[in-house]
């Protein structure tokens, strides 16, 4: 598969946690576990707390959402390599109460130039049967860190910032 760069769900996990978590300040302050990110697939679990929550007590759905569309991404990582959400629809299904939220991705399709992927999220309390809080689809586009070159300011070019400091980081 284009983008599969590792022989093992550990290894792609490993990259994950140094990558999607750690270099993303949102989702590192959130707690963000990674447990599988392999072959069209994810799956993540964050453990809630009082404040991700909305004034219900339910988990908030930017926090709900943020679970949907990483699931989304990351399964989609794992078949084509870098990517950005270009979209994503989320159907919320009962509030998100629990301990913790694990959400689940798989991708539906994957294309040179967009992944489908669909993304479930339960809410789990320990000893309570997990309670399927919301379901997404999304369009996931693969970035192309290699693009041609286009004449243009690099000392004020954001993108090549960006490029070069995802390059830096991947190479660490």
């Amino acid at each position: 598969m284009r983008g599969h760069r590792f022989a093992s769900n550990e290894d792609a996990v490993a990259y994950m946690k140094r990558v999607a978590v750690d270099a993303s300040g949102f989702t590192a302050f959130l707690g963000v576990e990674p447990l599988r990110c392999f072959a069209g697939e994810s799956e993540l679990l964050l453990t809630l707390r009082p404040d991700m929550t909305q004034h219900h007590g339910f988990a908030h759905g930017a926090i709900v959402g943020l679970m949907a569309d990483n699931a989304c991404a990351w399964a989609a990582s794992s078949v084509v390599g870098d990517v950005v959400t270009g979209s994503y629809t989320i159907n919320f299904l009962a509030p998100a109460q629990g301990q913790r939220l694990r959400a689940k991705g798989v991708v539906i399709k994957a294309g040179k130039r967009q992944a489908i992927v669909r993304a479930d999220v339960w809410a789990e309390r320990d000893g309570e049967t997990p309670r399927h809080c919301a379901t997404a689809q999304a369009t996931i586009m693969p970035v192309a860190v290699e693009a041609p070159a286009v004449p243009h300011d690099t000392n004020i070019c954001l993108i090549c910032a960006a490029l070069e400091a995802a390059h830096v980081a991947d190479a660490a």
